[in-house]
């Protein structure tokens, strides 16, 4: 198994977030990406508006990289409207795969007509353009109860309204790793929660995202049934398996 090609190696701090200055910020954007091109990950998950510099870099290098982008981010309460907005424009810029931060908070107001919606519009932009979707529930924002009914519900929404090739394009995602919680309690991707989800979204794609630091972690997550996994640690985990002889 290349773990590489599991892993959507990503950062998503804004310059204001990281408290250092726009080209610094840019620095670490090209610094994933040269990694990217090192190590063949699947993915390089980036601001919208680093998808021009992380493709013209793919060029140059003749690498077969991916680049994501995410929408809504991070707190996923804007309108449908403006999510396709957003959407539309990051499609125009070529970007390869969307990952939506979903009304979590409209979810768990009992809004599921609206949530339905939104998640009908976003996943068929993304069909119709050719692009792989994937729907951030925010996973430590809701119980138990609500991760099943809301991977359940996205898993209904694409097998109803989509044939089966978009199974492979659709996936559910735990955390955007920006959430607060109280008391250190995890923030993102845990054993538990990623088990509800294979479990509940299945045949959909699974991807972890938010906490996974480590190669045991990795691997642990990919017997579980996930089939990507998001992480600042990509560097990490794939050293971690070349050291083991087993390749990337």
């Amino acid at each position: 198994m290349k773990i590489n090609q599991f892993l959507d190696a990503t950062y998503l701090k804004t310059a204001s977030q990281a408290a250092i200055s726009e080209t610094e910020n840019e620095q670490k954007v090209i610094g994933l990406i040269n990694e990217a091109i090192m190590y063949n990950y699947k993915l390089v998950m980036l601001r919208s508006n680093y998808i021009s510099l992380a493709k013209n870099m793919r060029l140059d290098a003749k690498a077969a990289f991916l680049i994501g982008t995410v929408i809504d981010f991070p707190n996923g309460d804007s309108s449908t409207e403006n999510k396709i907005i957003e959407a539309k424009k990051a499609i125009a810029l070529q970007a390869d795969e969307l990952d939506f931060v979903i009304n979590y908070n409209a979810f768990k107001k009992g809004e599921i007509d609206f949530v339905k919606a939104e998640v009908l519009e976003g996943t068929k932009l993304c069909i119709d353009n050719n692009k792989v979707v994937k729907w951030i529930i925010e996973v430590a924002a809701l119980s138990s109860e609500e991760i099943i009914v809301i991977s359940q519900l996205i898993k209904d929404v694409v097998l109803t309204n989509f044939d089966k090739s978009a199974i492979k394009k659709v996936f559910v995602k735990s955390s955007s790793g920006f959430f607060k919680t109280e008391s250190n309690k995890p923030n993102g991707a845990t054993f538990d929660t990623m088990k509800l989800i294979v479990e509940n979204a299945k045949p959909l794609q699974i991807k972890a995202a938010g906490g996974v630091r480590d190669y045991g972690t990795a691997l642990k997550m990919i017997s579980l049934g996930v089939d990507r996994i998001g992480t600042s640690s990509a560097k990490e985990i794939c050293t971690k398996q070349e050291n083991n002889n087993t390749g990337y």
